[in-house]
């Protein structure tokens, strides 16, 4: 099967009427989805990319057509409702080479002070989205004994206490793909759980997290997560820890009682004014 970071998968130069591998990606606006959407076009992918903003999905596009010739396609879709998950749902069912599940967002302040709408947005697009795009895309991909699925979790989701509802969400992410790759064996299909920690990128301010205090040893770059991922399909990992701070921690997290965990994220983790 081909594998995105491999150049078997551009086209020939001989071939009289080259097809490209397509990426899909959700959230590609800013940070690791836009760090996803320009290492696939280096590598040769023309990309479907799904976001709120189009503005800035036409900025990426210029940008990635300028340096790669990719070709773009905009879906302009919000996750967190019905409609828009059909809609690229209705994409995937032609079929894609890659689908990058990167869209989620976390919140600030307390579970039980939050809005109870923006808690359902945030389970829509961190959890629901996540299931129905990768239910809508393994169909095209199990046919034609290729694809790959990249699901962005969370450190979050390995190391309970910093927040409720997001961790729980990254959860999700990791246990779901985890049991899918046991049913996707043998297919030519490849299912990731990609769980970074802090990354340089405007998640934390659009929550309204404060991140101050964070020592910067924790701190990832888009291209250290999105090289992280890409190397570690190469090695038939389903979850993937990029960084080496972060590898320590989650092995260390699931040989010391739980409780300590808690205490520990919580300290590092900020897991106060966190949902």
């Amino acid at each position: 099967m081909s594998t995105p970071s491999s150049s078997a998968d551009l086209p020939s130069a001989s071939d009289e009427a080259p097809t490209r591998p397509v990426a899909l990606v959700t959230g590609p606006t800013s940070g690791l989805g836009a760090g996803f959407a320009r290492k696939f076009a280096s590598l040769g992918y023309d990309l479907v990319l799904v976001a709120r903003d189009e503005g800035r999905m036409r900025e990426l596009a210029a940008e990635t057509k300028a340096r790669f010739d990719t070709e773009c396609e905009l879906l302009p879709a919000d996750l967190a409702t019905t409609a828009g998950r059909l809609e690229v749902a209705g994409r995937l069912n032609q079929g894609v080479d890659v689908l990058v599940n990167n869209a989620g967002f976390g919140t600030s302040g307390e579970f039980w002070t939050a809005d109870p709408g923006l808690l359902q947005a945030q389970l829509d697009v961190n959890v629901t989205a996540v299931m129905q795009l990768t239910r809508a895309a393994l169909p095209a991909m199990i046919a034609s004994a290729n694809g790959t699925v990249i699901n962005v979790a969370s450190v979050a989701g390995l190391l309970s206490g910093r927040g409720s509802t997001y961790s729980a969400s990254k959860a999700y992410v990791i246990s779901f793909s985890e049991g899918l790759s046991g049913g996707l064996a043998g297919t030519g299909v490849r299912v990731q759980a990609l769980c970074p920690g802090f990354i340089r990128t405007e998640f934390h301010e659009r929550a309204g997290i404060e991140m101050t205090s964070i020592p910067k040893v924790m701190w990832l770059s888009v291209e250290q997560v999105v090289a992280a991922s890409l190397a570690d399909l190469e090695k038939g990992k389903v979850v993937s820890v990029p960084g080496a701070q972060y590898k320590v921690l989650t092995s260390v997290g699931r040989l010391v009682p739980k409780s300590v965990v808690r205490r520990l994220t919580n300290v590092v983790g900020r897991g106060r004014g966190r949902t």
